[in-house]
């Protein structure tokens, strides 16, 4: 990779930025879909006689985790989850709660979402996502063929007049060439995109992309570089992985706000957590986020503080507790990773 780009890259940030980064909690609502054919994604591998709305989470188990997420001061990265699974009412519901837990408007990820869902949902989000993936139109008729842009290029329009910010997610690796920096930028100036999500791309098991290599790191912070440096001031979140924790500095470095994608829950308090707070400290940023260490906290008092029924705070507190148990597990069996 070019060092002076990754240079310029990294000193826009520093003009535009403190030196700090956050970790990005996705909260997921389903594992399932109703299109589920986008080529790179797990949902388009589950059985086509499995029902999307049988792959929900409970709400319980959803409010749990938003609960962790603040006091481990985690960012909200979007509330997402496989389109047509929830109705507009349970959403409208989910997004009450989840704003009164974190205390802030969050990010909503659910599809092409009408001018009217938009206006529903508005007093409890700040903006939308739009899962447009790949920016090259033969290249996104390929991976998503029942996802076009279109619908996602109007649901921005509509963002736009209702005041709301405006987020859209691009995987490196499926098959772009730099040459499409191109129309991404162009985008991103059309729609006026105040966040961009850079993942790369996740070869997962029974889809195209089986047996594709995983972009390196020096690719995915190609593309993070070029947008800090047409962007100054655009949030740019880098998605990683567990077994990708060496390129967070080279991530941060070229420009990104945060990280994202680890299995924050499941590897809560691991040796990959540790090996993922150095990474972040290798790169000459402060961490604000907590991977490794729980608070003392009084969960039953977070959870009596929710307005909802006594039945569901009974619910969100067994299942809170259930995370906690698990977490503390991992920090006893992992207490000196520190050390290493």
């Amino acid at each position: 990779m070019d060092k002076d780009l990754l240079l310029k890259a990294e000193e826009v940030y520093g003009q535009n930025f403190p030196n700090e980064t956050t970790f990005e909690r996705a909260v997921f609502f389903s594992w399932g879909c109703v299109i589920g054919d986008c080529a790179f994604c797990y949902m388009s591998t589950q059985p086509k006689d499995k029902k999307p709305k049988e792959t929900k989470r409970s709400m319980e188990s959803i409010f749990a985790e938003f609960i962790l997420a603040k006091e481990l001061k985690w960012d909200i990265g979007f509330f997402t989850g496989g389109i047509g699974v929830f109705t507009p009412d349970d959403i409208e519901i989910m997004l009450k709660v989840a704003h009164q837990i974190i205390g802030e408007k969050i990010w909503l990820s659910v599809g092409p979402t009408s001018a009217d869902l938009l206006k529903r949902y508005i007093p409890h989000i700040k903006g939308i996502v739009g899962s447009i993936e790949t920016i090259n139109p033969q290249l996104h008729k390929k991976v998503c063929p029942s996802k076009p842009i279109e619908p996602y290029e109007k649901m921005f329009e509509e963002a736009k007049k209702l005041g709301l910010q405006k987020a859209m997610t691009f995987i490196v690796g499926m098959g772009e060439t730099k040459e499409d920096i191109k129309l991404l930028i162009k985008f991103i100036e059309k729609y006026e995109i105040n966040k961009i999500h850079v993942y790369g791309l996740i070869p997962e098991k029974k889809t195209m992309f089986e047996n594709y290599p995983a972009p390196s790191a020096e690719d995915q912070a190609w593309w993070i570089a070029q947008l800090r440096i047409n962007f100054p001031k655009l949030d740019i979140q880098a998605g990683i992985w567990d077994d990708r924790l060496e390129r967070i500095p080279t991530l941060l470095n070229a420009g990104a706000n945060s990280l994202s994608k680890f299995q924050a829950l499941k590897l809560f308090g691991t040796k990959v957590a540790f090996k993922l707070e150095k990474q972040v400290n290798l790169s000459g940023r402060k961490f604000k986020s907590n991977l490794t260490i729980l608070p003392h906290i009084d969960w039953k008092k977070e959870v009596d503080k929710l307005e909802v029924t006594e039945e569901m705070k009974v619910k969100i507190w067994e299942k809170l507790m259930k995370y906690v148990a698990q977490m503390e597990k991992n920090m006893k069996l992992n207490k000196n990773s520190n050390l290493l």
